[in-house]
């Protein structure tokens, strides 16, 4: 069946770096648009990043500029390069489908803590 999993997560000051990855299984991982997910305390769950299956991709204004997102298919693995972390990036990370309606069953995610 479809797993992702994130890891990579942890406590950060701002201004500091984190990178995240995803692992995938379970389906042909080349063949599918891809992205970033954070929730913080409260709030809904947001895409911040998109890479489609042809490596095209796509950001959240907020992230627009800091994240870079990028994806290693032979390898079934997605990543998200967090520069400039700022104390309202903290949330938890998840990775999942981002194109069409379909969503896995949402993983742990992993959590991303910036202290100022």
């Amino acid at each position: 069946q479809v797993q992702l999993v994130e890891s990579g997560g942890g406590l950060v000051q701002a201004g500091g770096s984190l990178r995240l990855s995803c692992t995938a299984s379970g389906f042909i991982f080349s063949l599918n648009d891809m992205g970033w997910y954070r929730q913080a305390p409260g709030t809904q769950r947001d895409l911040v990043a998109r890479i489609t299956s042809r490596g095209s991709t796509n950001y959240a204004d907020s992230v627009k500029g800091r994240f870079t997102i990028s994806r290693d298919n032979a390898k079934n693995t997605m990543y998200l390069q967090m520069n400039t972390l700022k104390p309202e990036d903290t949330a938890v990370y998840y990775c999942n489908f981002a194109g069409g309606t379909y969503r896995a069953a949402w993983g742990q995610g992993t959590q991303v803590t910036v202290s100022s």
